[in-house]
C-alpha cells in the first residue's frame, strides 16, 4: 500500500484527463462525471496534500455518484424539445409520401429513381418506365414505392 500513501494531487488529474479520453471514444456521459469528481478530488489534495488515500477514493466514489445522479435528474427534468424539422438529418424520409416519375423501369423488385440531383435504389412492384410512383417509405438506403 505504499503507492497508495503516496498519491499526489496530479494523480487525480491525470485520470481526469483519461476519463475525459475515454469519453471521447465511449460517449455515453458517464465518464465526463468520474473525470469532473477526479478533478475535484485533484484540487482537492493540491489544497490539503494530508488526507488518507481512503477518503480520497471514497470522495471520488460519492461524487462520482452524485454528479451523474444529478445529471440524470436534471436531464429527466428538462426533456430537449421536439424538432421543428424531425426529417431533417433523414433525407429518404423526406420524400414519403412524395410522386415521382420512374426514368428506369423496376425490374424484378429492384430500380432505381432519380429525385433532384441525386439517384436513389427503390423497391417495389415491377413497372414500366415513365410510370408514376409514390414513396411509401424508407428501407435501409432504398425508397420503396407504389404505383402512384
Amino acid at each position: 500500500m505504499i503507492f497508495l500513501d503516496s498519491i499526489e494531487f496530479w494523480y487525480w488529474w491525470v485520470a481526469a484527463i483519461l476519463f475525459i479520453g475515454i469519453e471521447v471514444f465511449a460517449p455515453g456521459v458517464v465518464f465526463l462525471w468520474m473525470s469532473l469528481a477526479a478533478a475535484i478530488v485533484g484540487f482537492w489534495i493540491f489544497a490539503d496534500p494530508t488526507v488518507d488515500w481512503r477518503y480520497q477514493f471514497i470522495v471520488f466514489a460519492v461524487l462520482s455518484l452524485s454528479t451523474a445522479l444529478a445529471w440524470r435528474l436534471y436531464r429527466n427534468q428538462r426533456p430537449v424539445p421536439e424538432s421543428d424539422q424531425p426529417n431533417l438529418n433523414r433525407r429518404g424520409n423526406q420524400y414519403v409520401g412524395r410522386t415521382f416519375t420512374l426514368a428506369e423501369a423496376i425490374v424484378n423488385g429492384q430500380g432505381k429513381l432519380k429525385v433532384d440531383d441525386t439517384i436513389w435504389k427503390i423497391e417495389g412492384p415491377d413497372l414500366a418506365l415513365g410510370t408514376q410512383v409514390r414513396v411509401t417509405g424508407v428501407v435501409g438506403t432504398a425508397l420503396s414505392v407504389e404505383q402512384a
